[in-house]
């Protein structure tokens, strides 16, 4: 006997630029949203039947409109927002998930001053969340942030690791260490101050990160996850990645030169990948 086992569909990718325009200043975000739905769709795969299939060119103009009106100062709060409206709308849905990216755009400093209504994009990071929620319901939130590109040049070495006759790296008491940083985190509720909390998670990982003594990367993420645990009530959980972005040092003896920790050569691929979830103990 075959059957239609789990299905979700959705659409992807819609960016979306939105403009706040207040008396002194602008504010400015740009987001891309992915909207994926469960329910009972059975029909239109085993059938042809798009009776209950809201189409996704119509998810794509949910997200426009809903924007023009909503009031949403983070990405959390426009998420919510937009599962409400589907939930509301479409009773065949039995449950809607939408995630969110957000590039980082912040206001452009000229002669000493921010630009009130002039940007730069300052660089690759962005920031991340994924809301879900069925009917009836609460609305489950995971942030996040991806690609923050990091690099301490103190403090961090890797040494006393297993050695066998295919271990060419040698030990080192102080080494670069760079990483482009993935965090995802899940938060004990749906009603919380989402903006404030993500920075201050943030600056809890980037202070751990730049004063820890590091004996690995794992040392690190470890240290950096169990601040944010400790310091951030609101957050139940938390999943670190940190692919260690190596940096190698170069011989210059050929040249007749020293090389006292100073010129590195960086390399891509392949390098070390480290990932972690941290959790709270009963």
């Amino acid at each position: 006997m075959i059957g239609l086992a789990e299905n979700r569909y959705g659409k992807s990718r819609i960016r979306l630029v939105r403009v706040k325009r207040h008396r002194e200043r602008h504010d400015f975000v740009e987001w891309t949203l992915e909207i994926l739905l469960q329910g009972d769709f059975e029909s239109c795969f085993t059938a042809g039947d798009n009776s209950k299939i809201l189409a996704t060119d119509t998810m794509k103009n949910t997200v426009y409109s809903l924007a023009r009106d909503s009031s949403a100062a983070c990405m959390e709060e426009f998420g919510k927002e937009l599962i409400d409206f589907l939930l509301r709308r479409n009773p065949q849905v039995s449950r809607a998930e939408v995630t969110i990216s957000e590039k980082a755009w912040e206001h452009l400093v000229a002669a000493g001053k921010p630009q009130p209504t002039a940007f730069v994009q300052s660089s690759g990071e962005r920031q991340t969340t994924k809301l879900t929620r069925a009917p009836g319901g609460k609305c489950a939130v995971a942030s996040g942030l991806e690609n923050l590109v990091i690099m301490k040049t103190a403090g961090s070495g890797f040494e006393g690791y297993i050695k066998d006759s295919l271990t060419t790296l040698s030990p080192t008491a102080d080494r670069l260490f760079g990483t482009a940083l993935r965090a995802n985190w899940n938060y004990s509720a749906d009603n919380l101050a989402f903006a404030p909390l993500r920075a201050k998670i943030r600056e809890l990982m980037l202070a751990v990160f730049a004063a820890h003594e590091s004996k690995s990367v794992q040392h690190t993420l470890y240290a950096m996850g169990e601040a944010v645990l400790k310091g951030v009530a609101e957050v139940e959980e938390i999943e670190l990645t940190m692919p260690n972005m190596h940096c190698l040092l170069l011989d210059l003896s050929r040249f007749g030169q020293d090389n006292p920790n100073e010129i590195f050569v960086p390399t891509d691929e392949p390098h070390g990948y480290i990932e972690a979830r941290i959790r709270r103990n009963g």
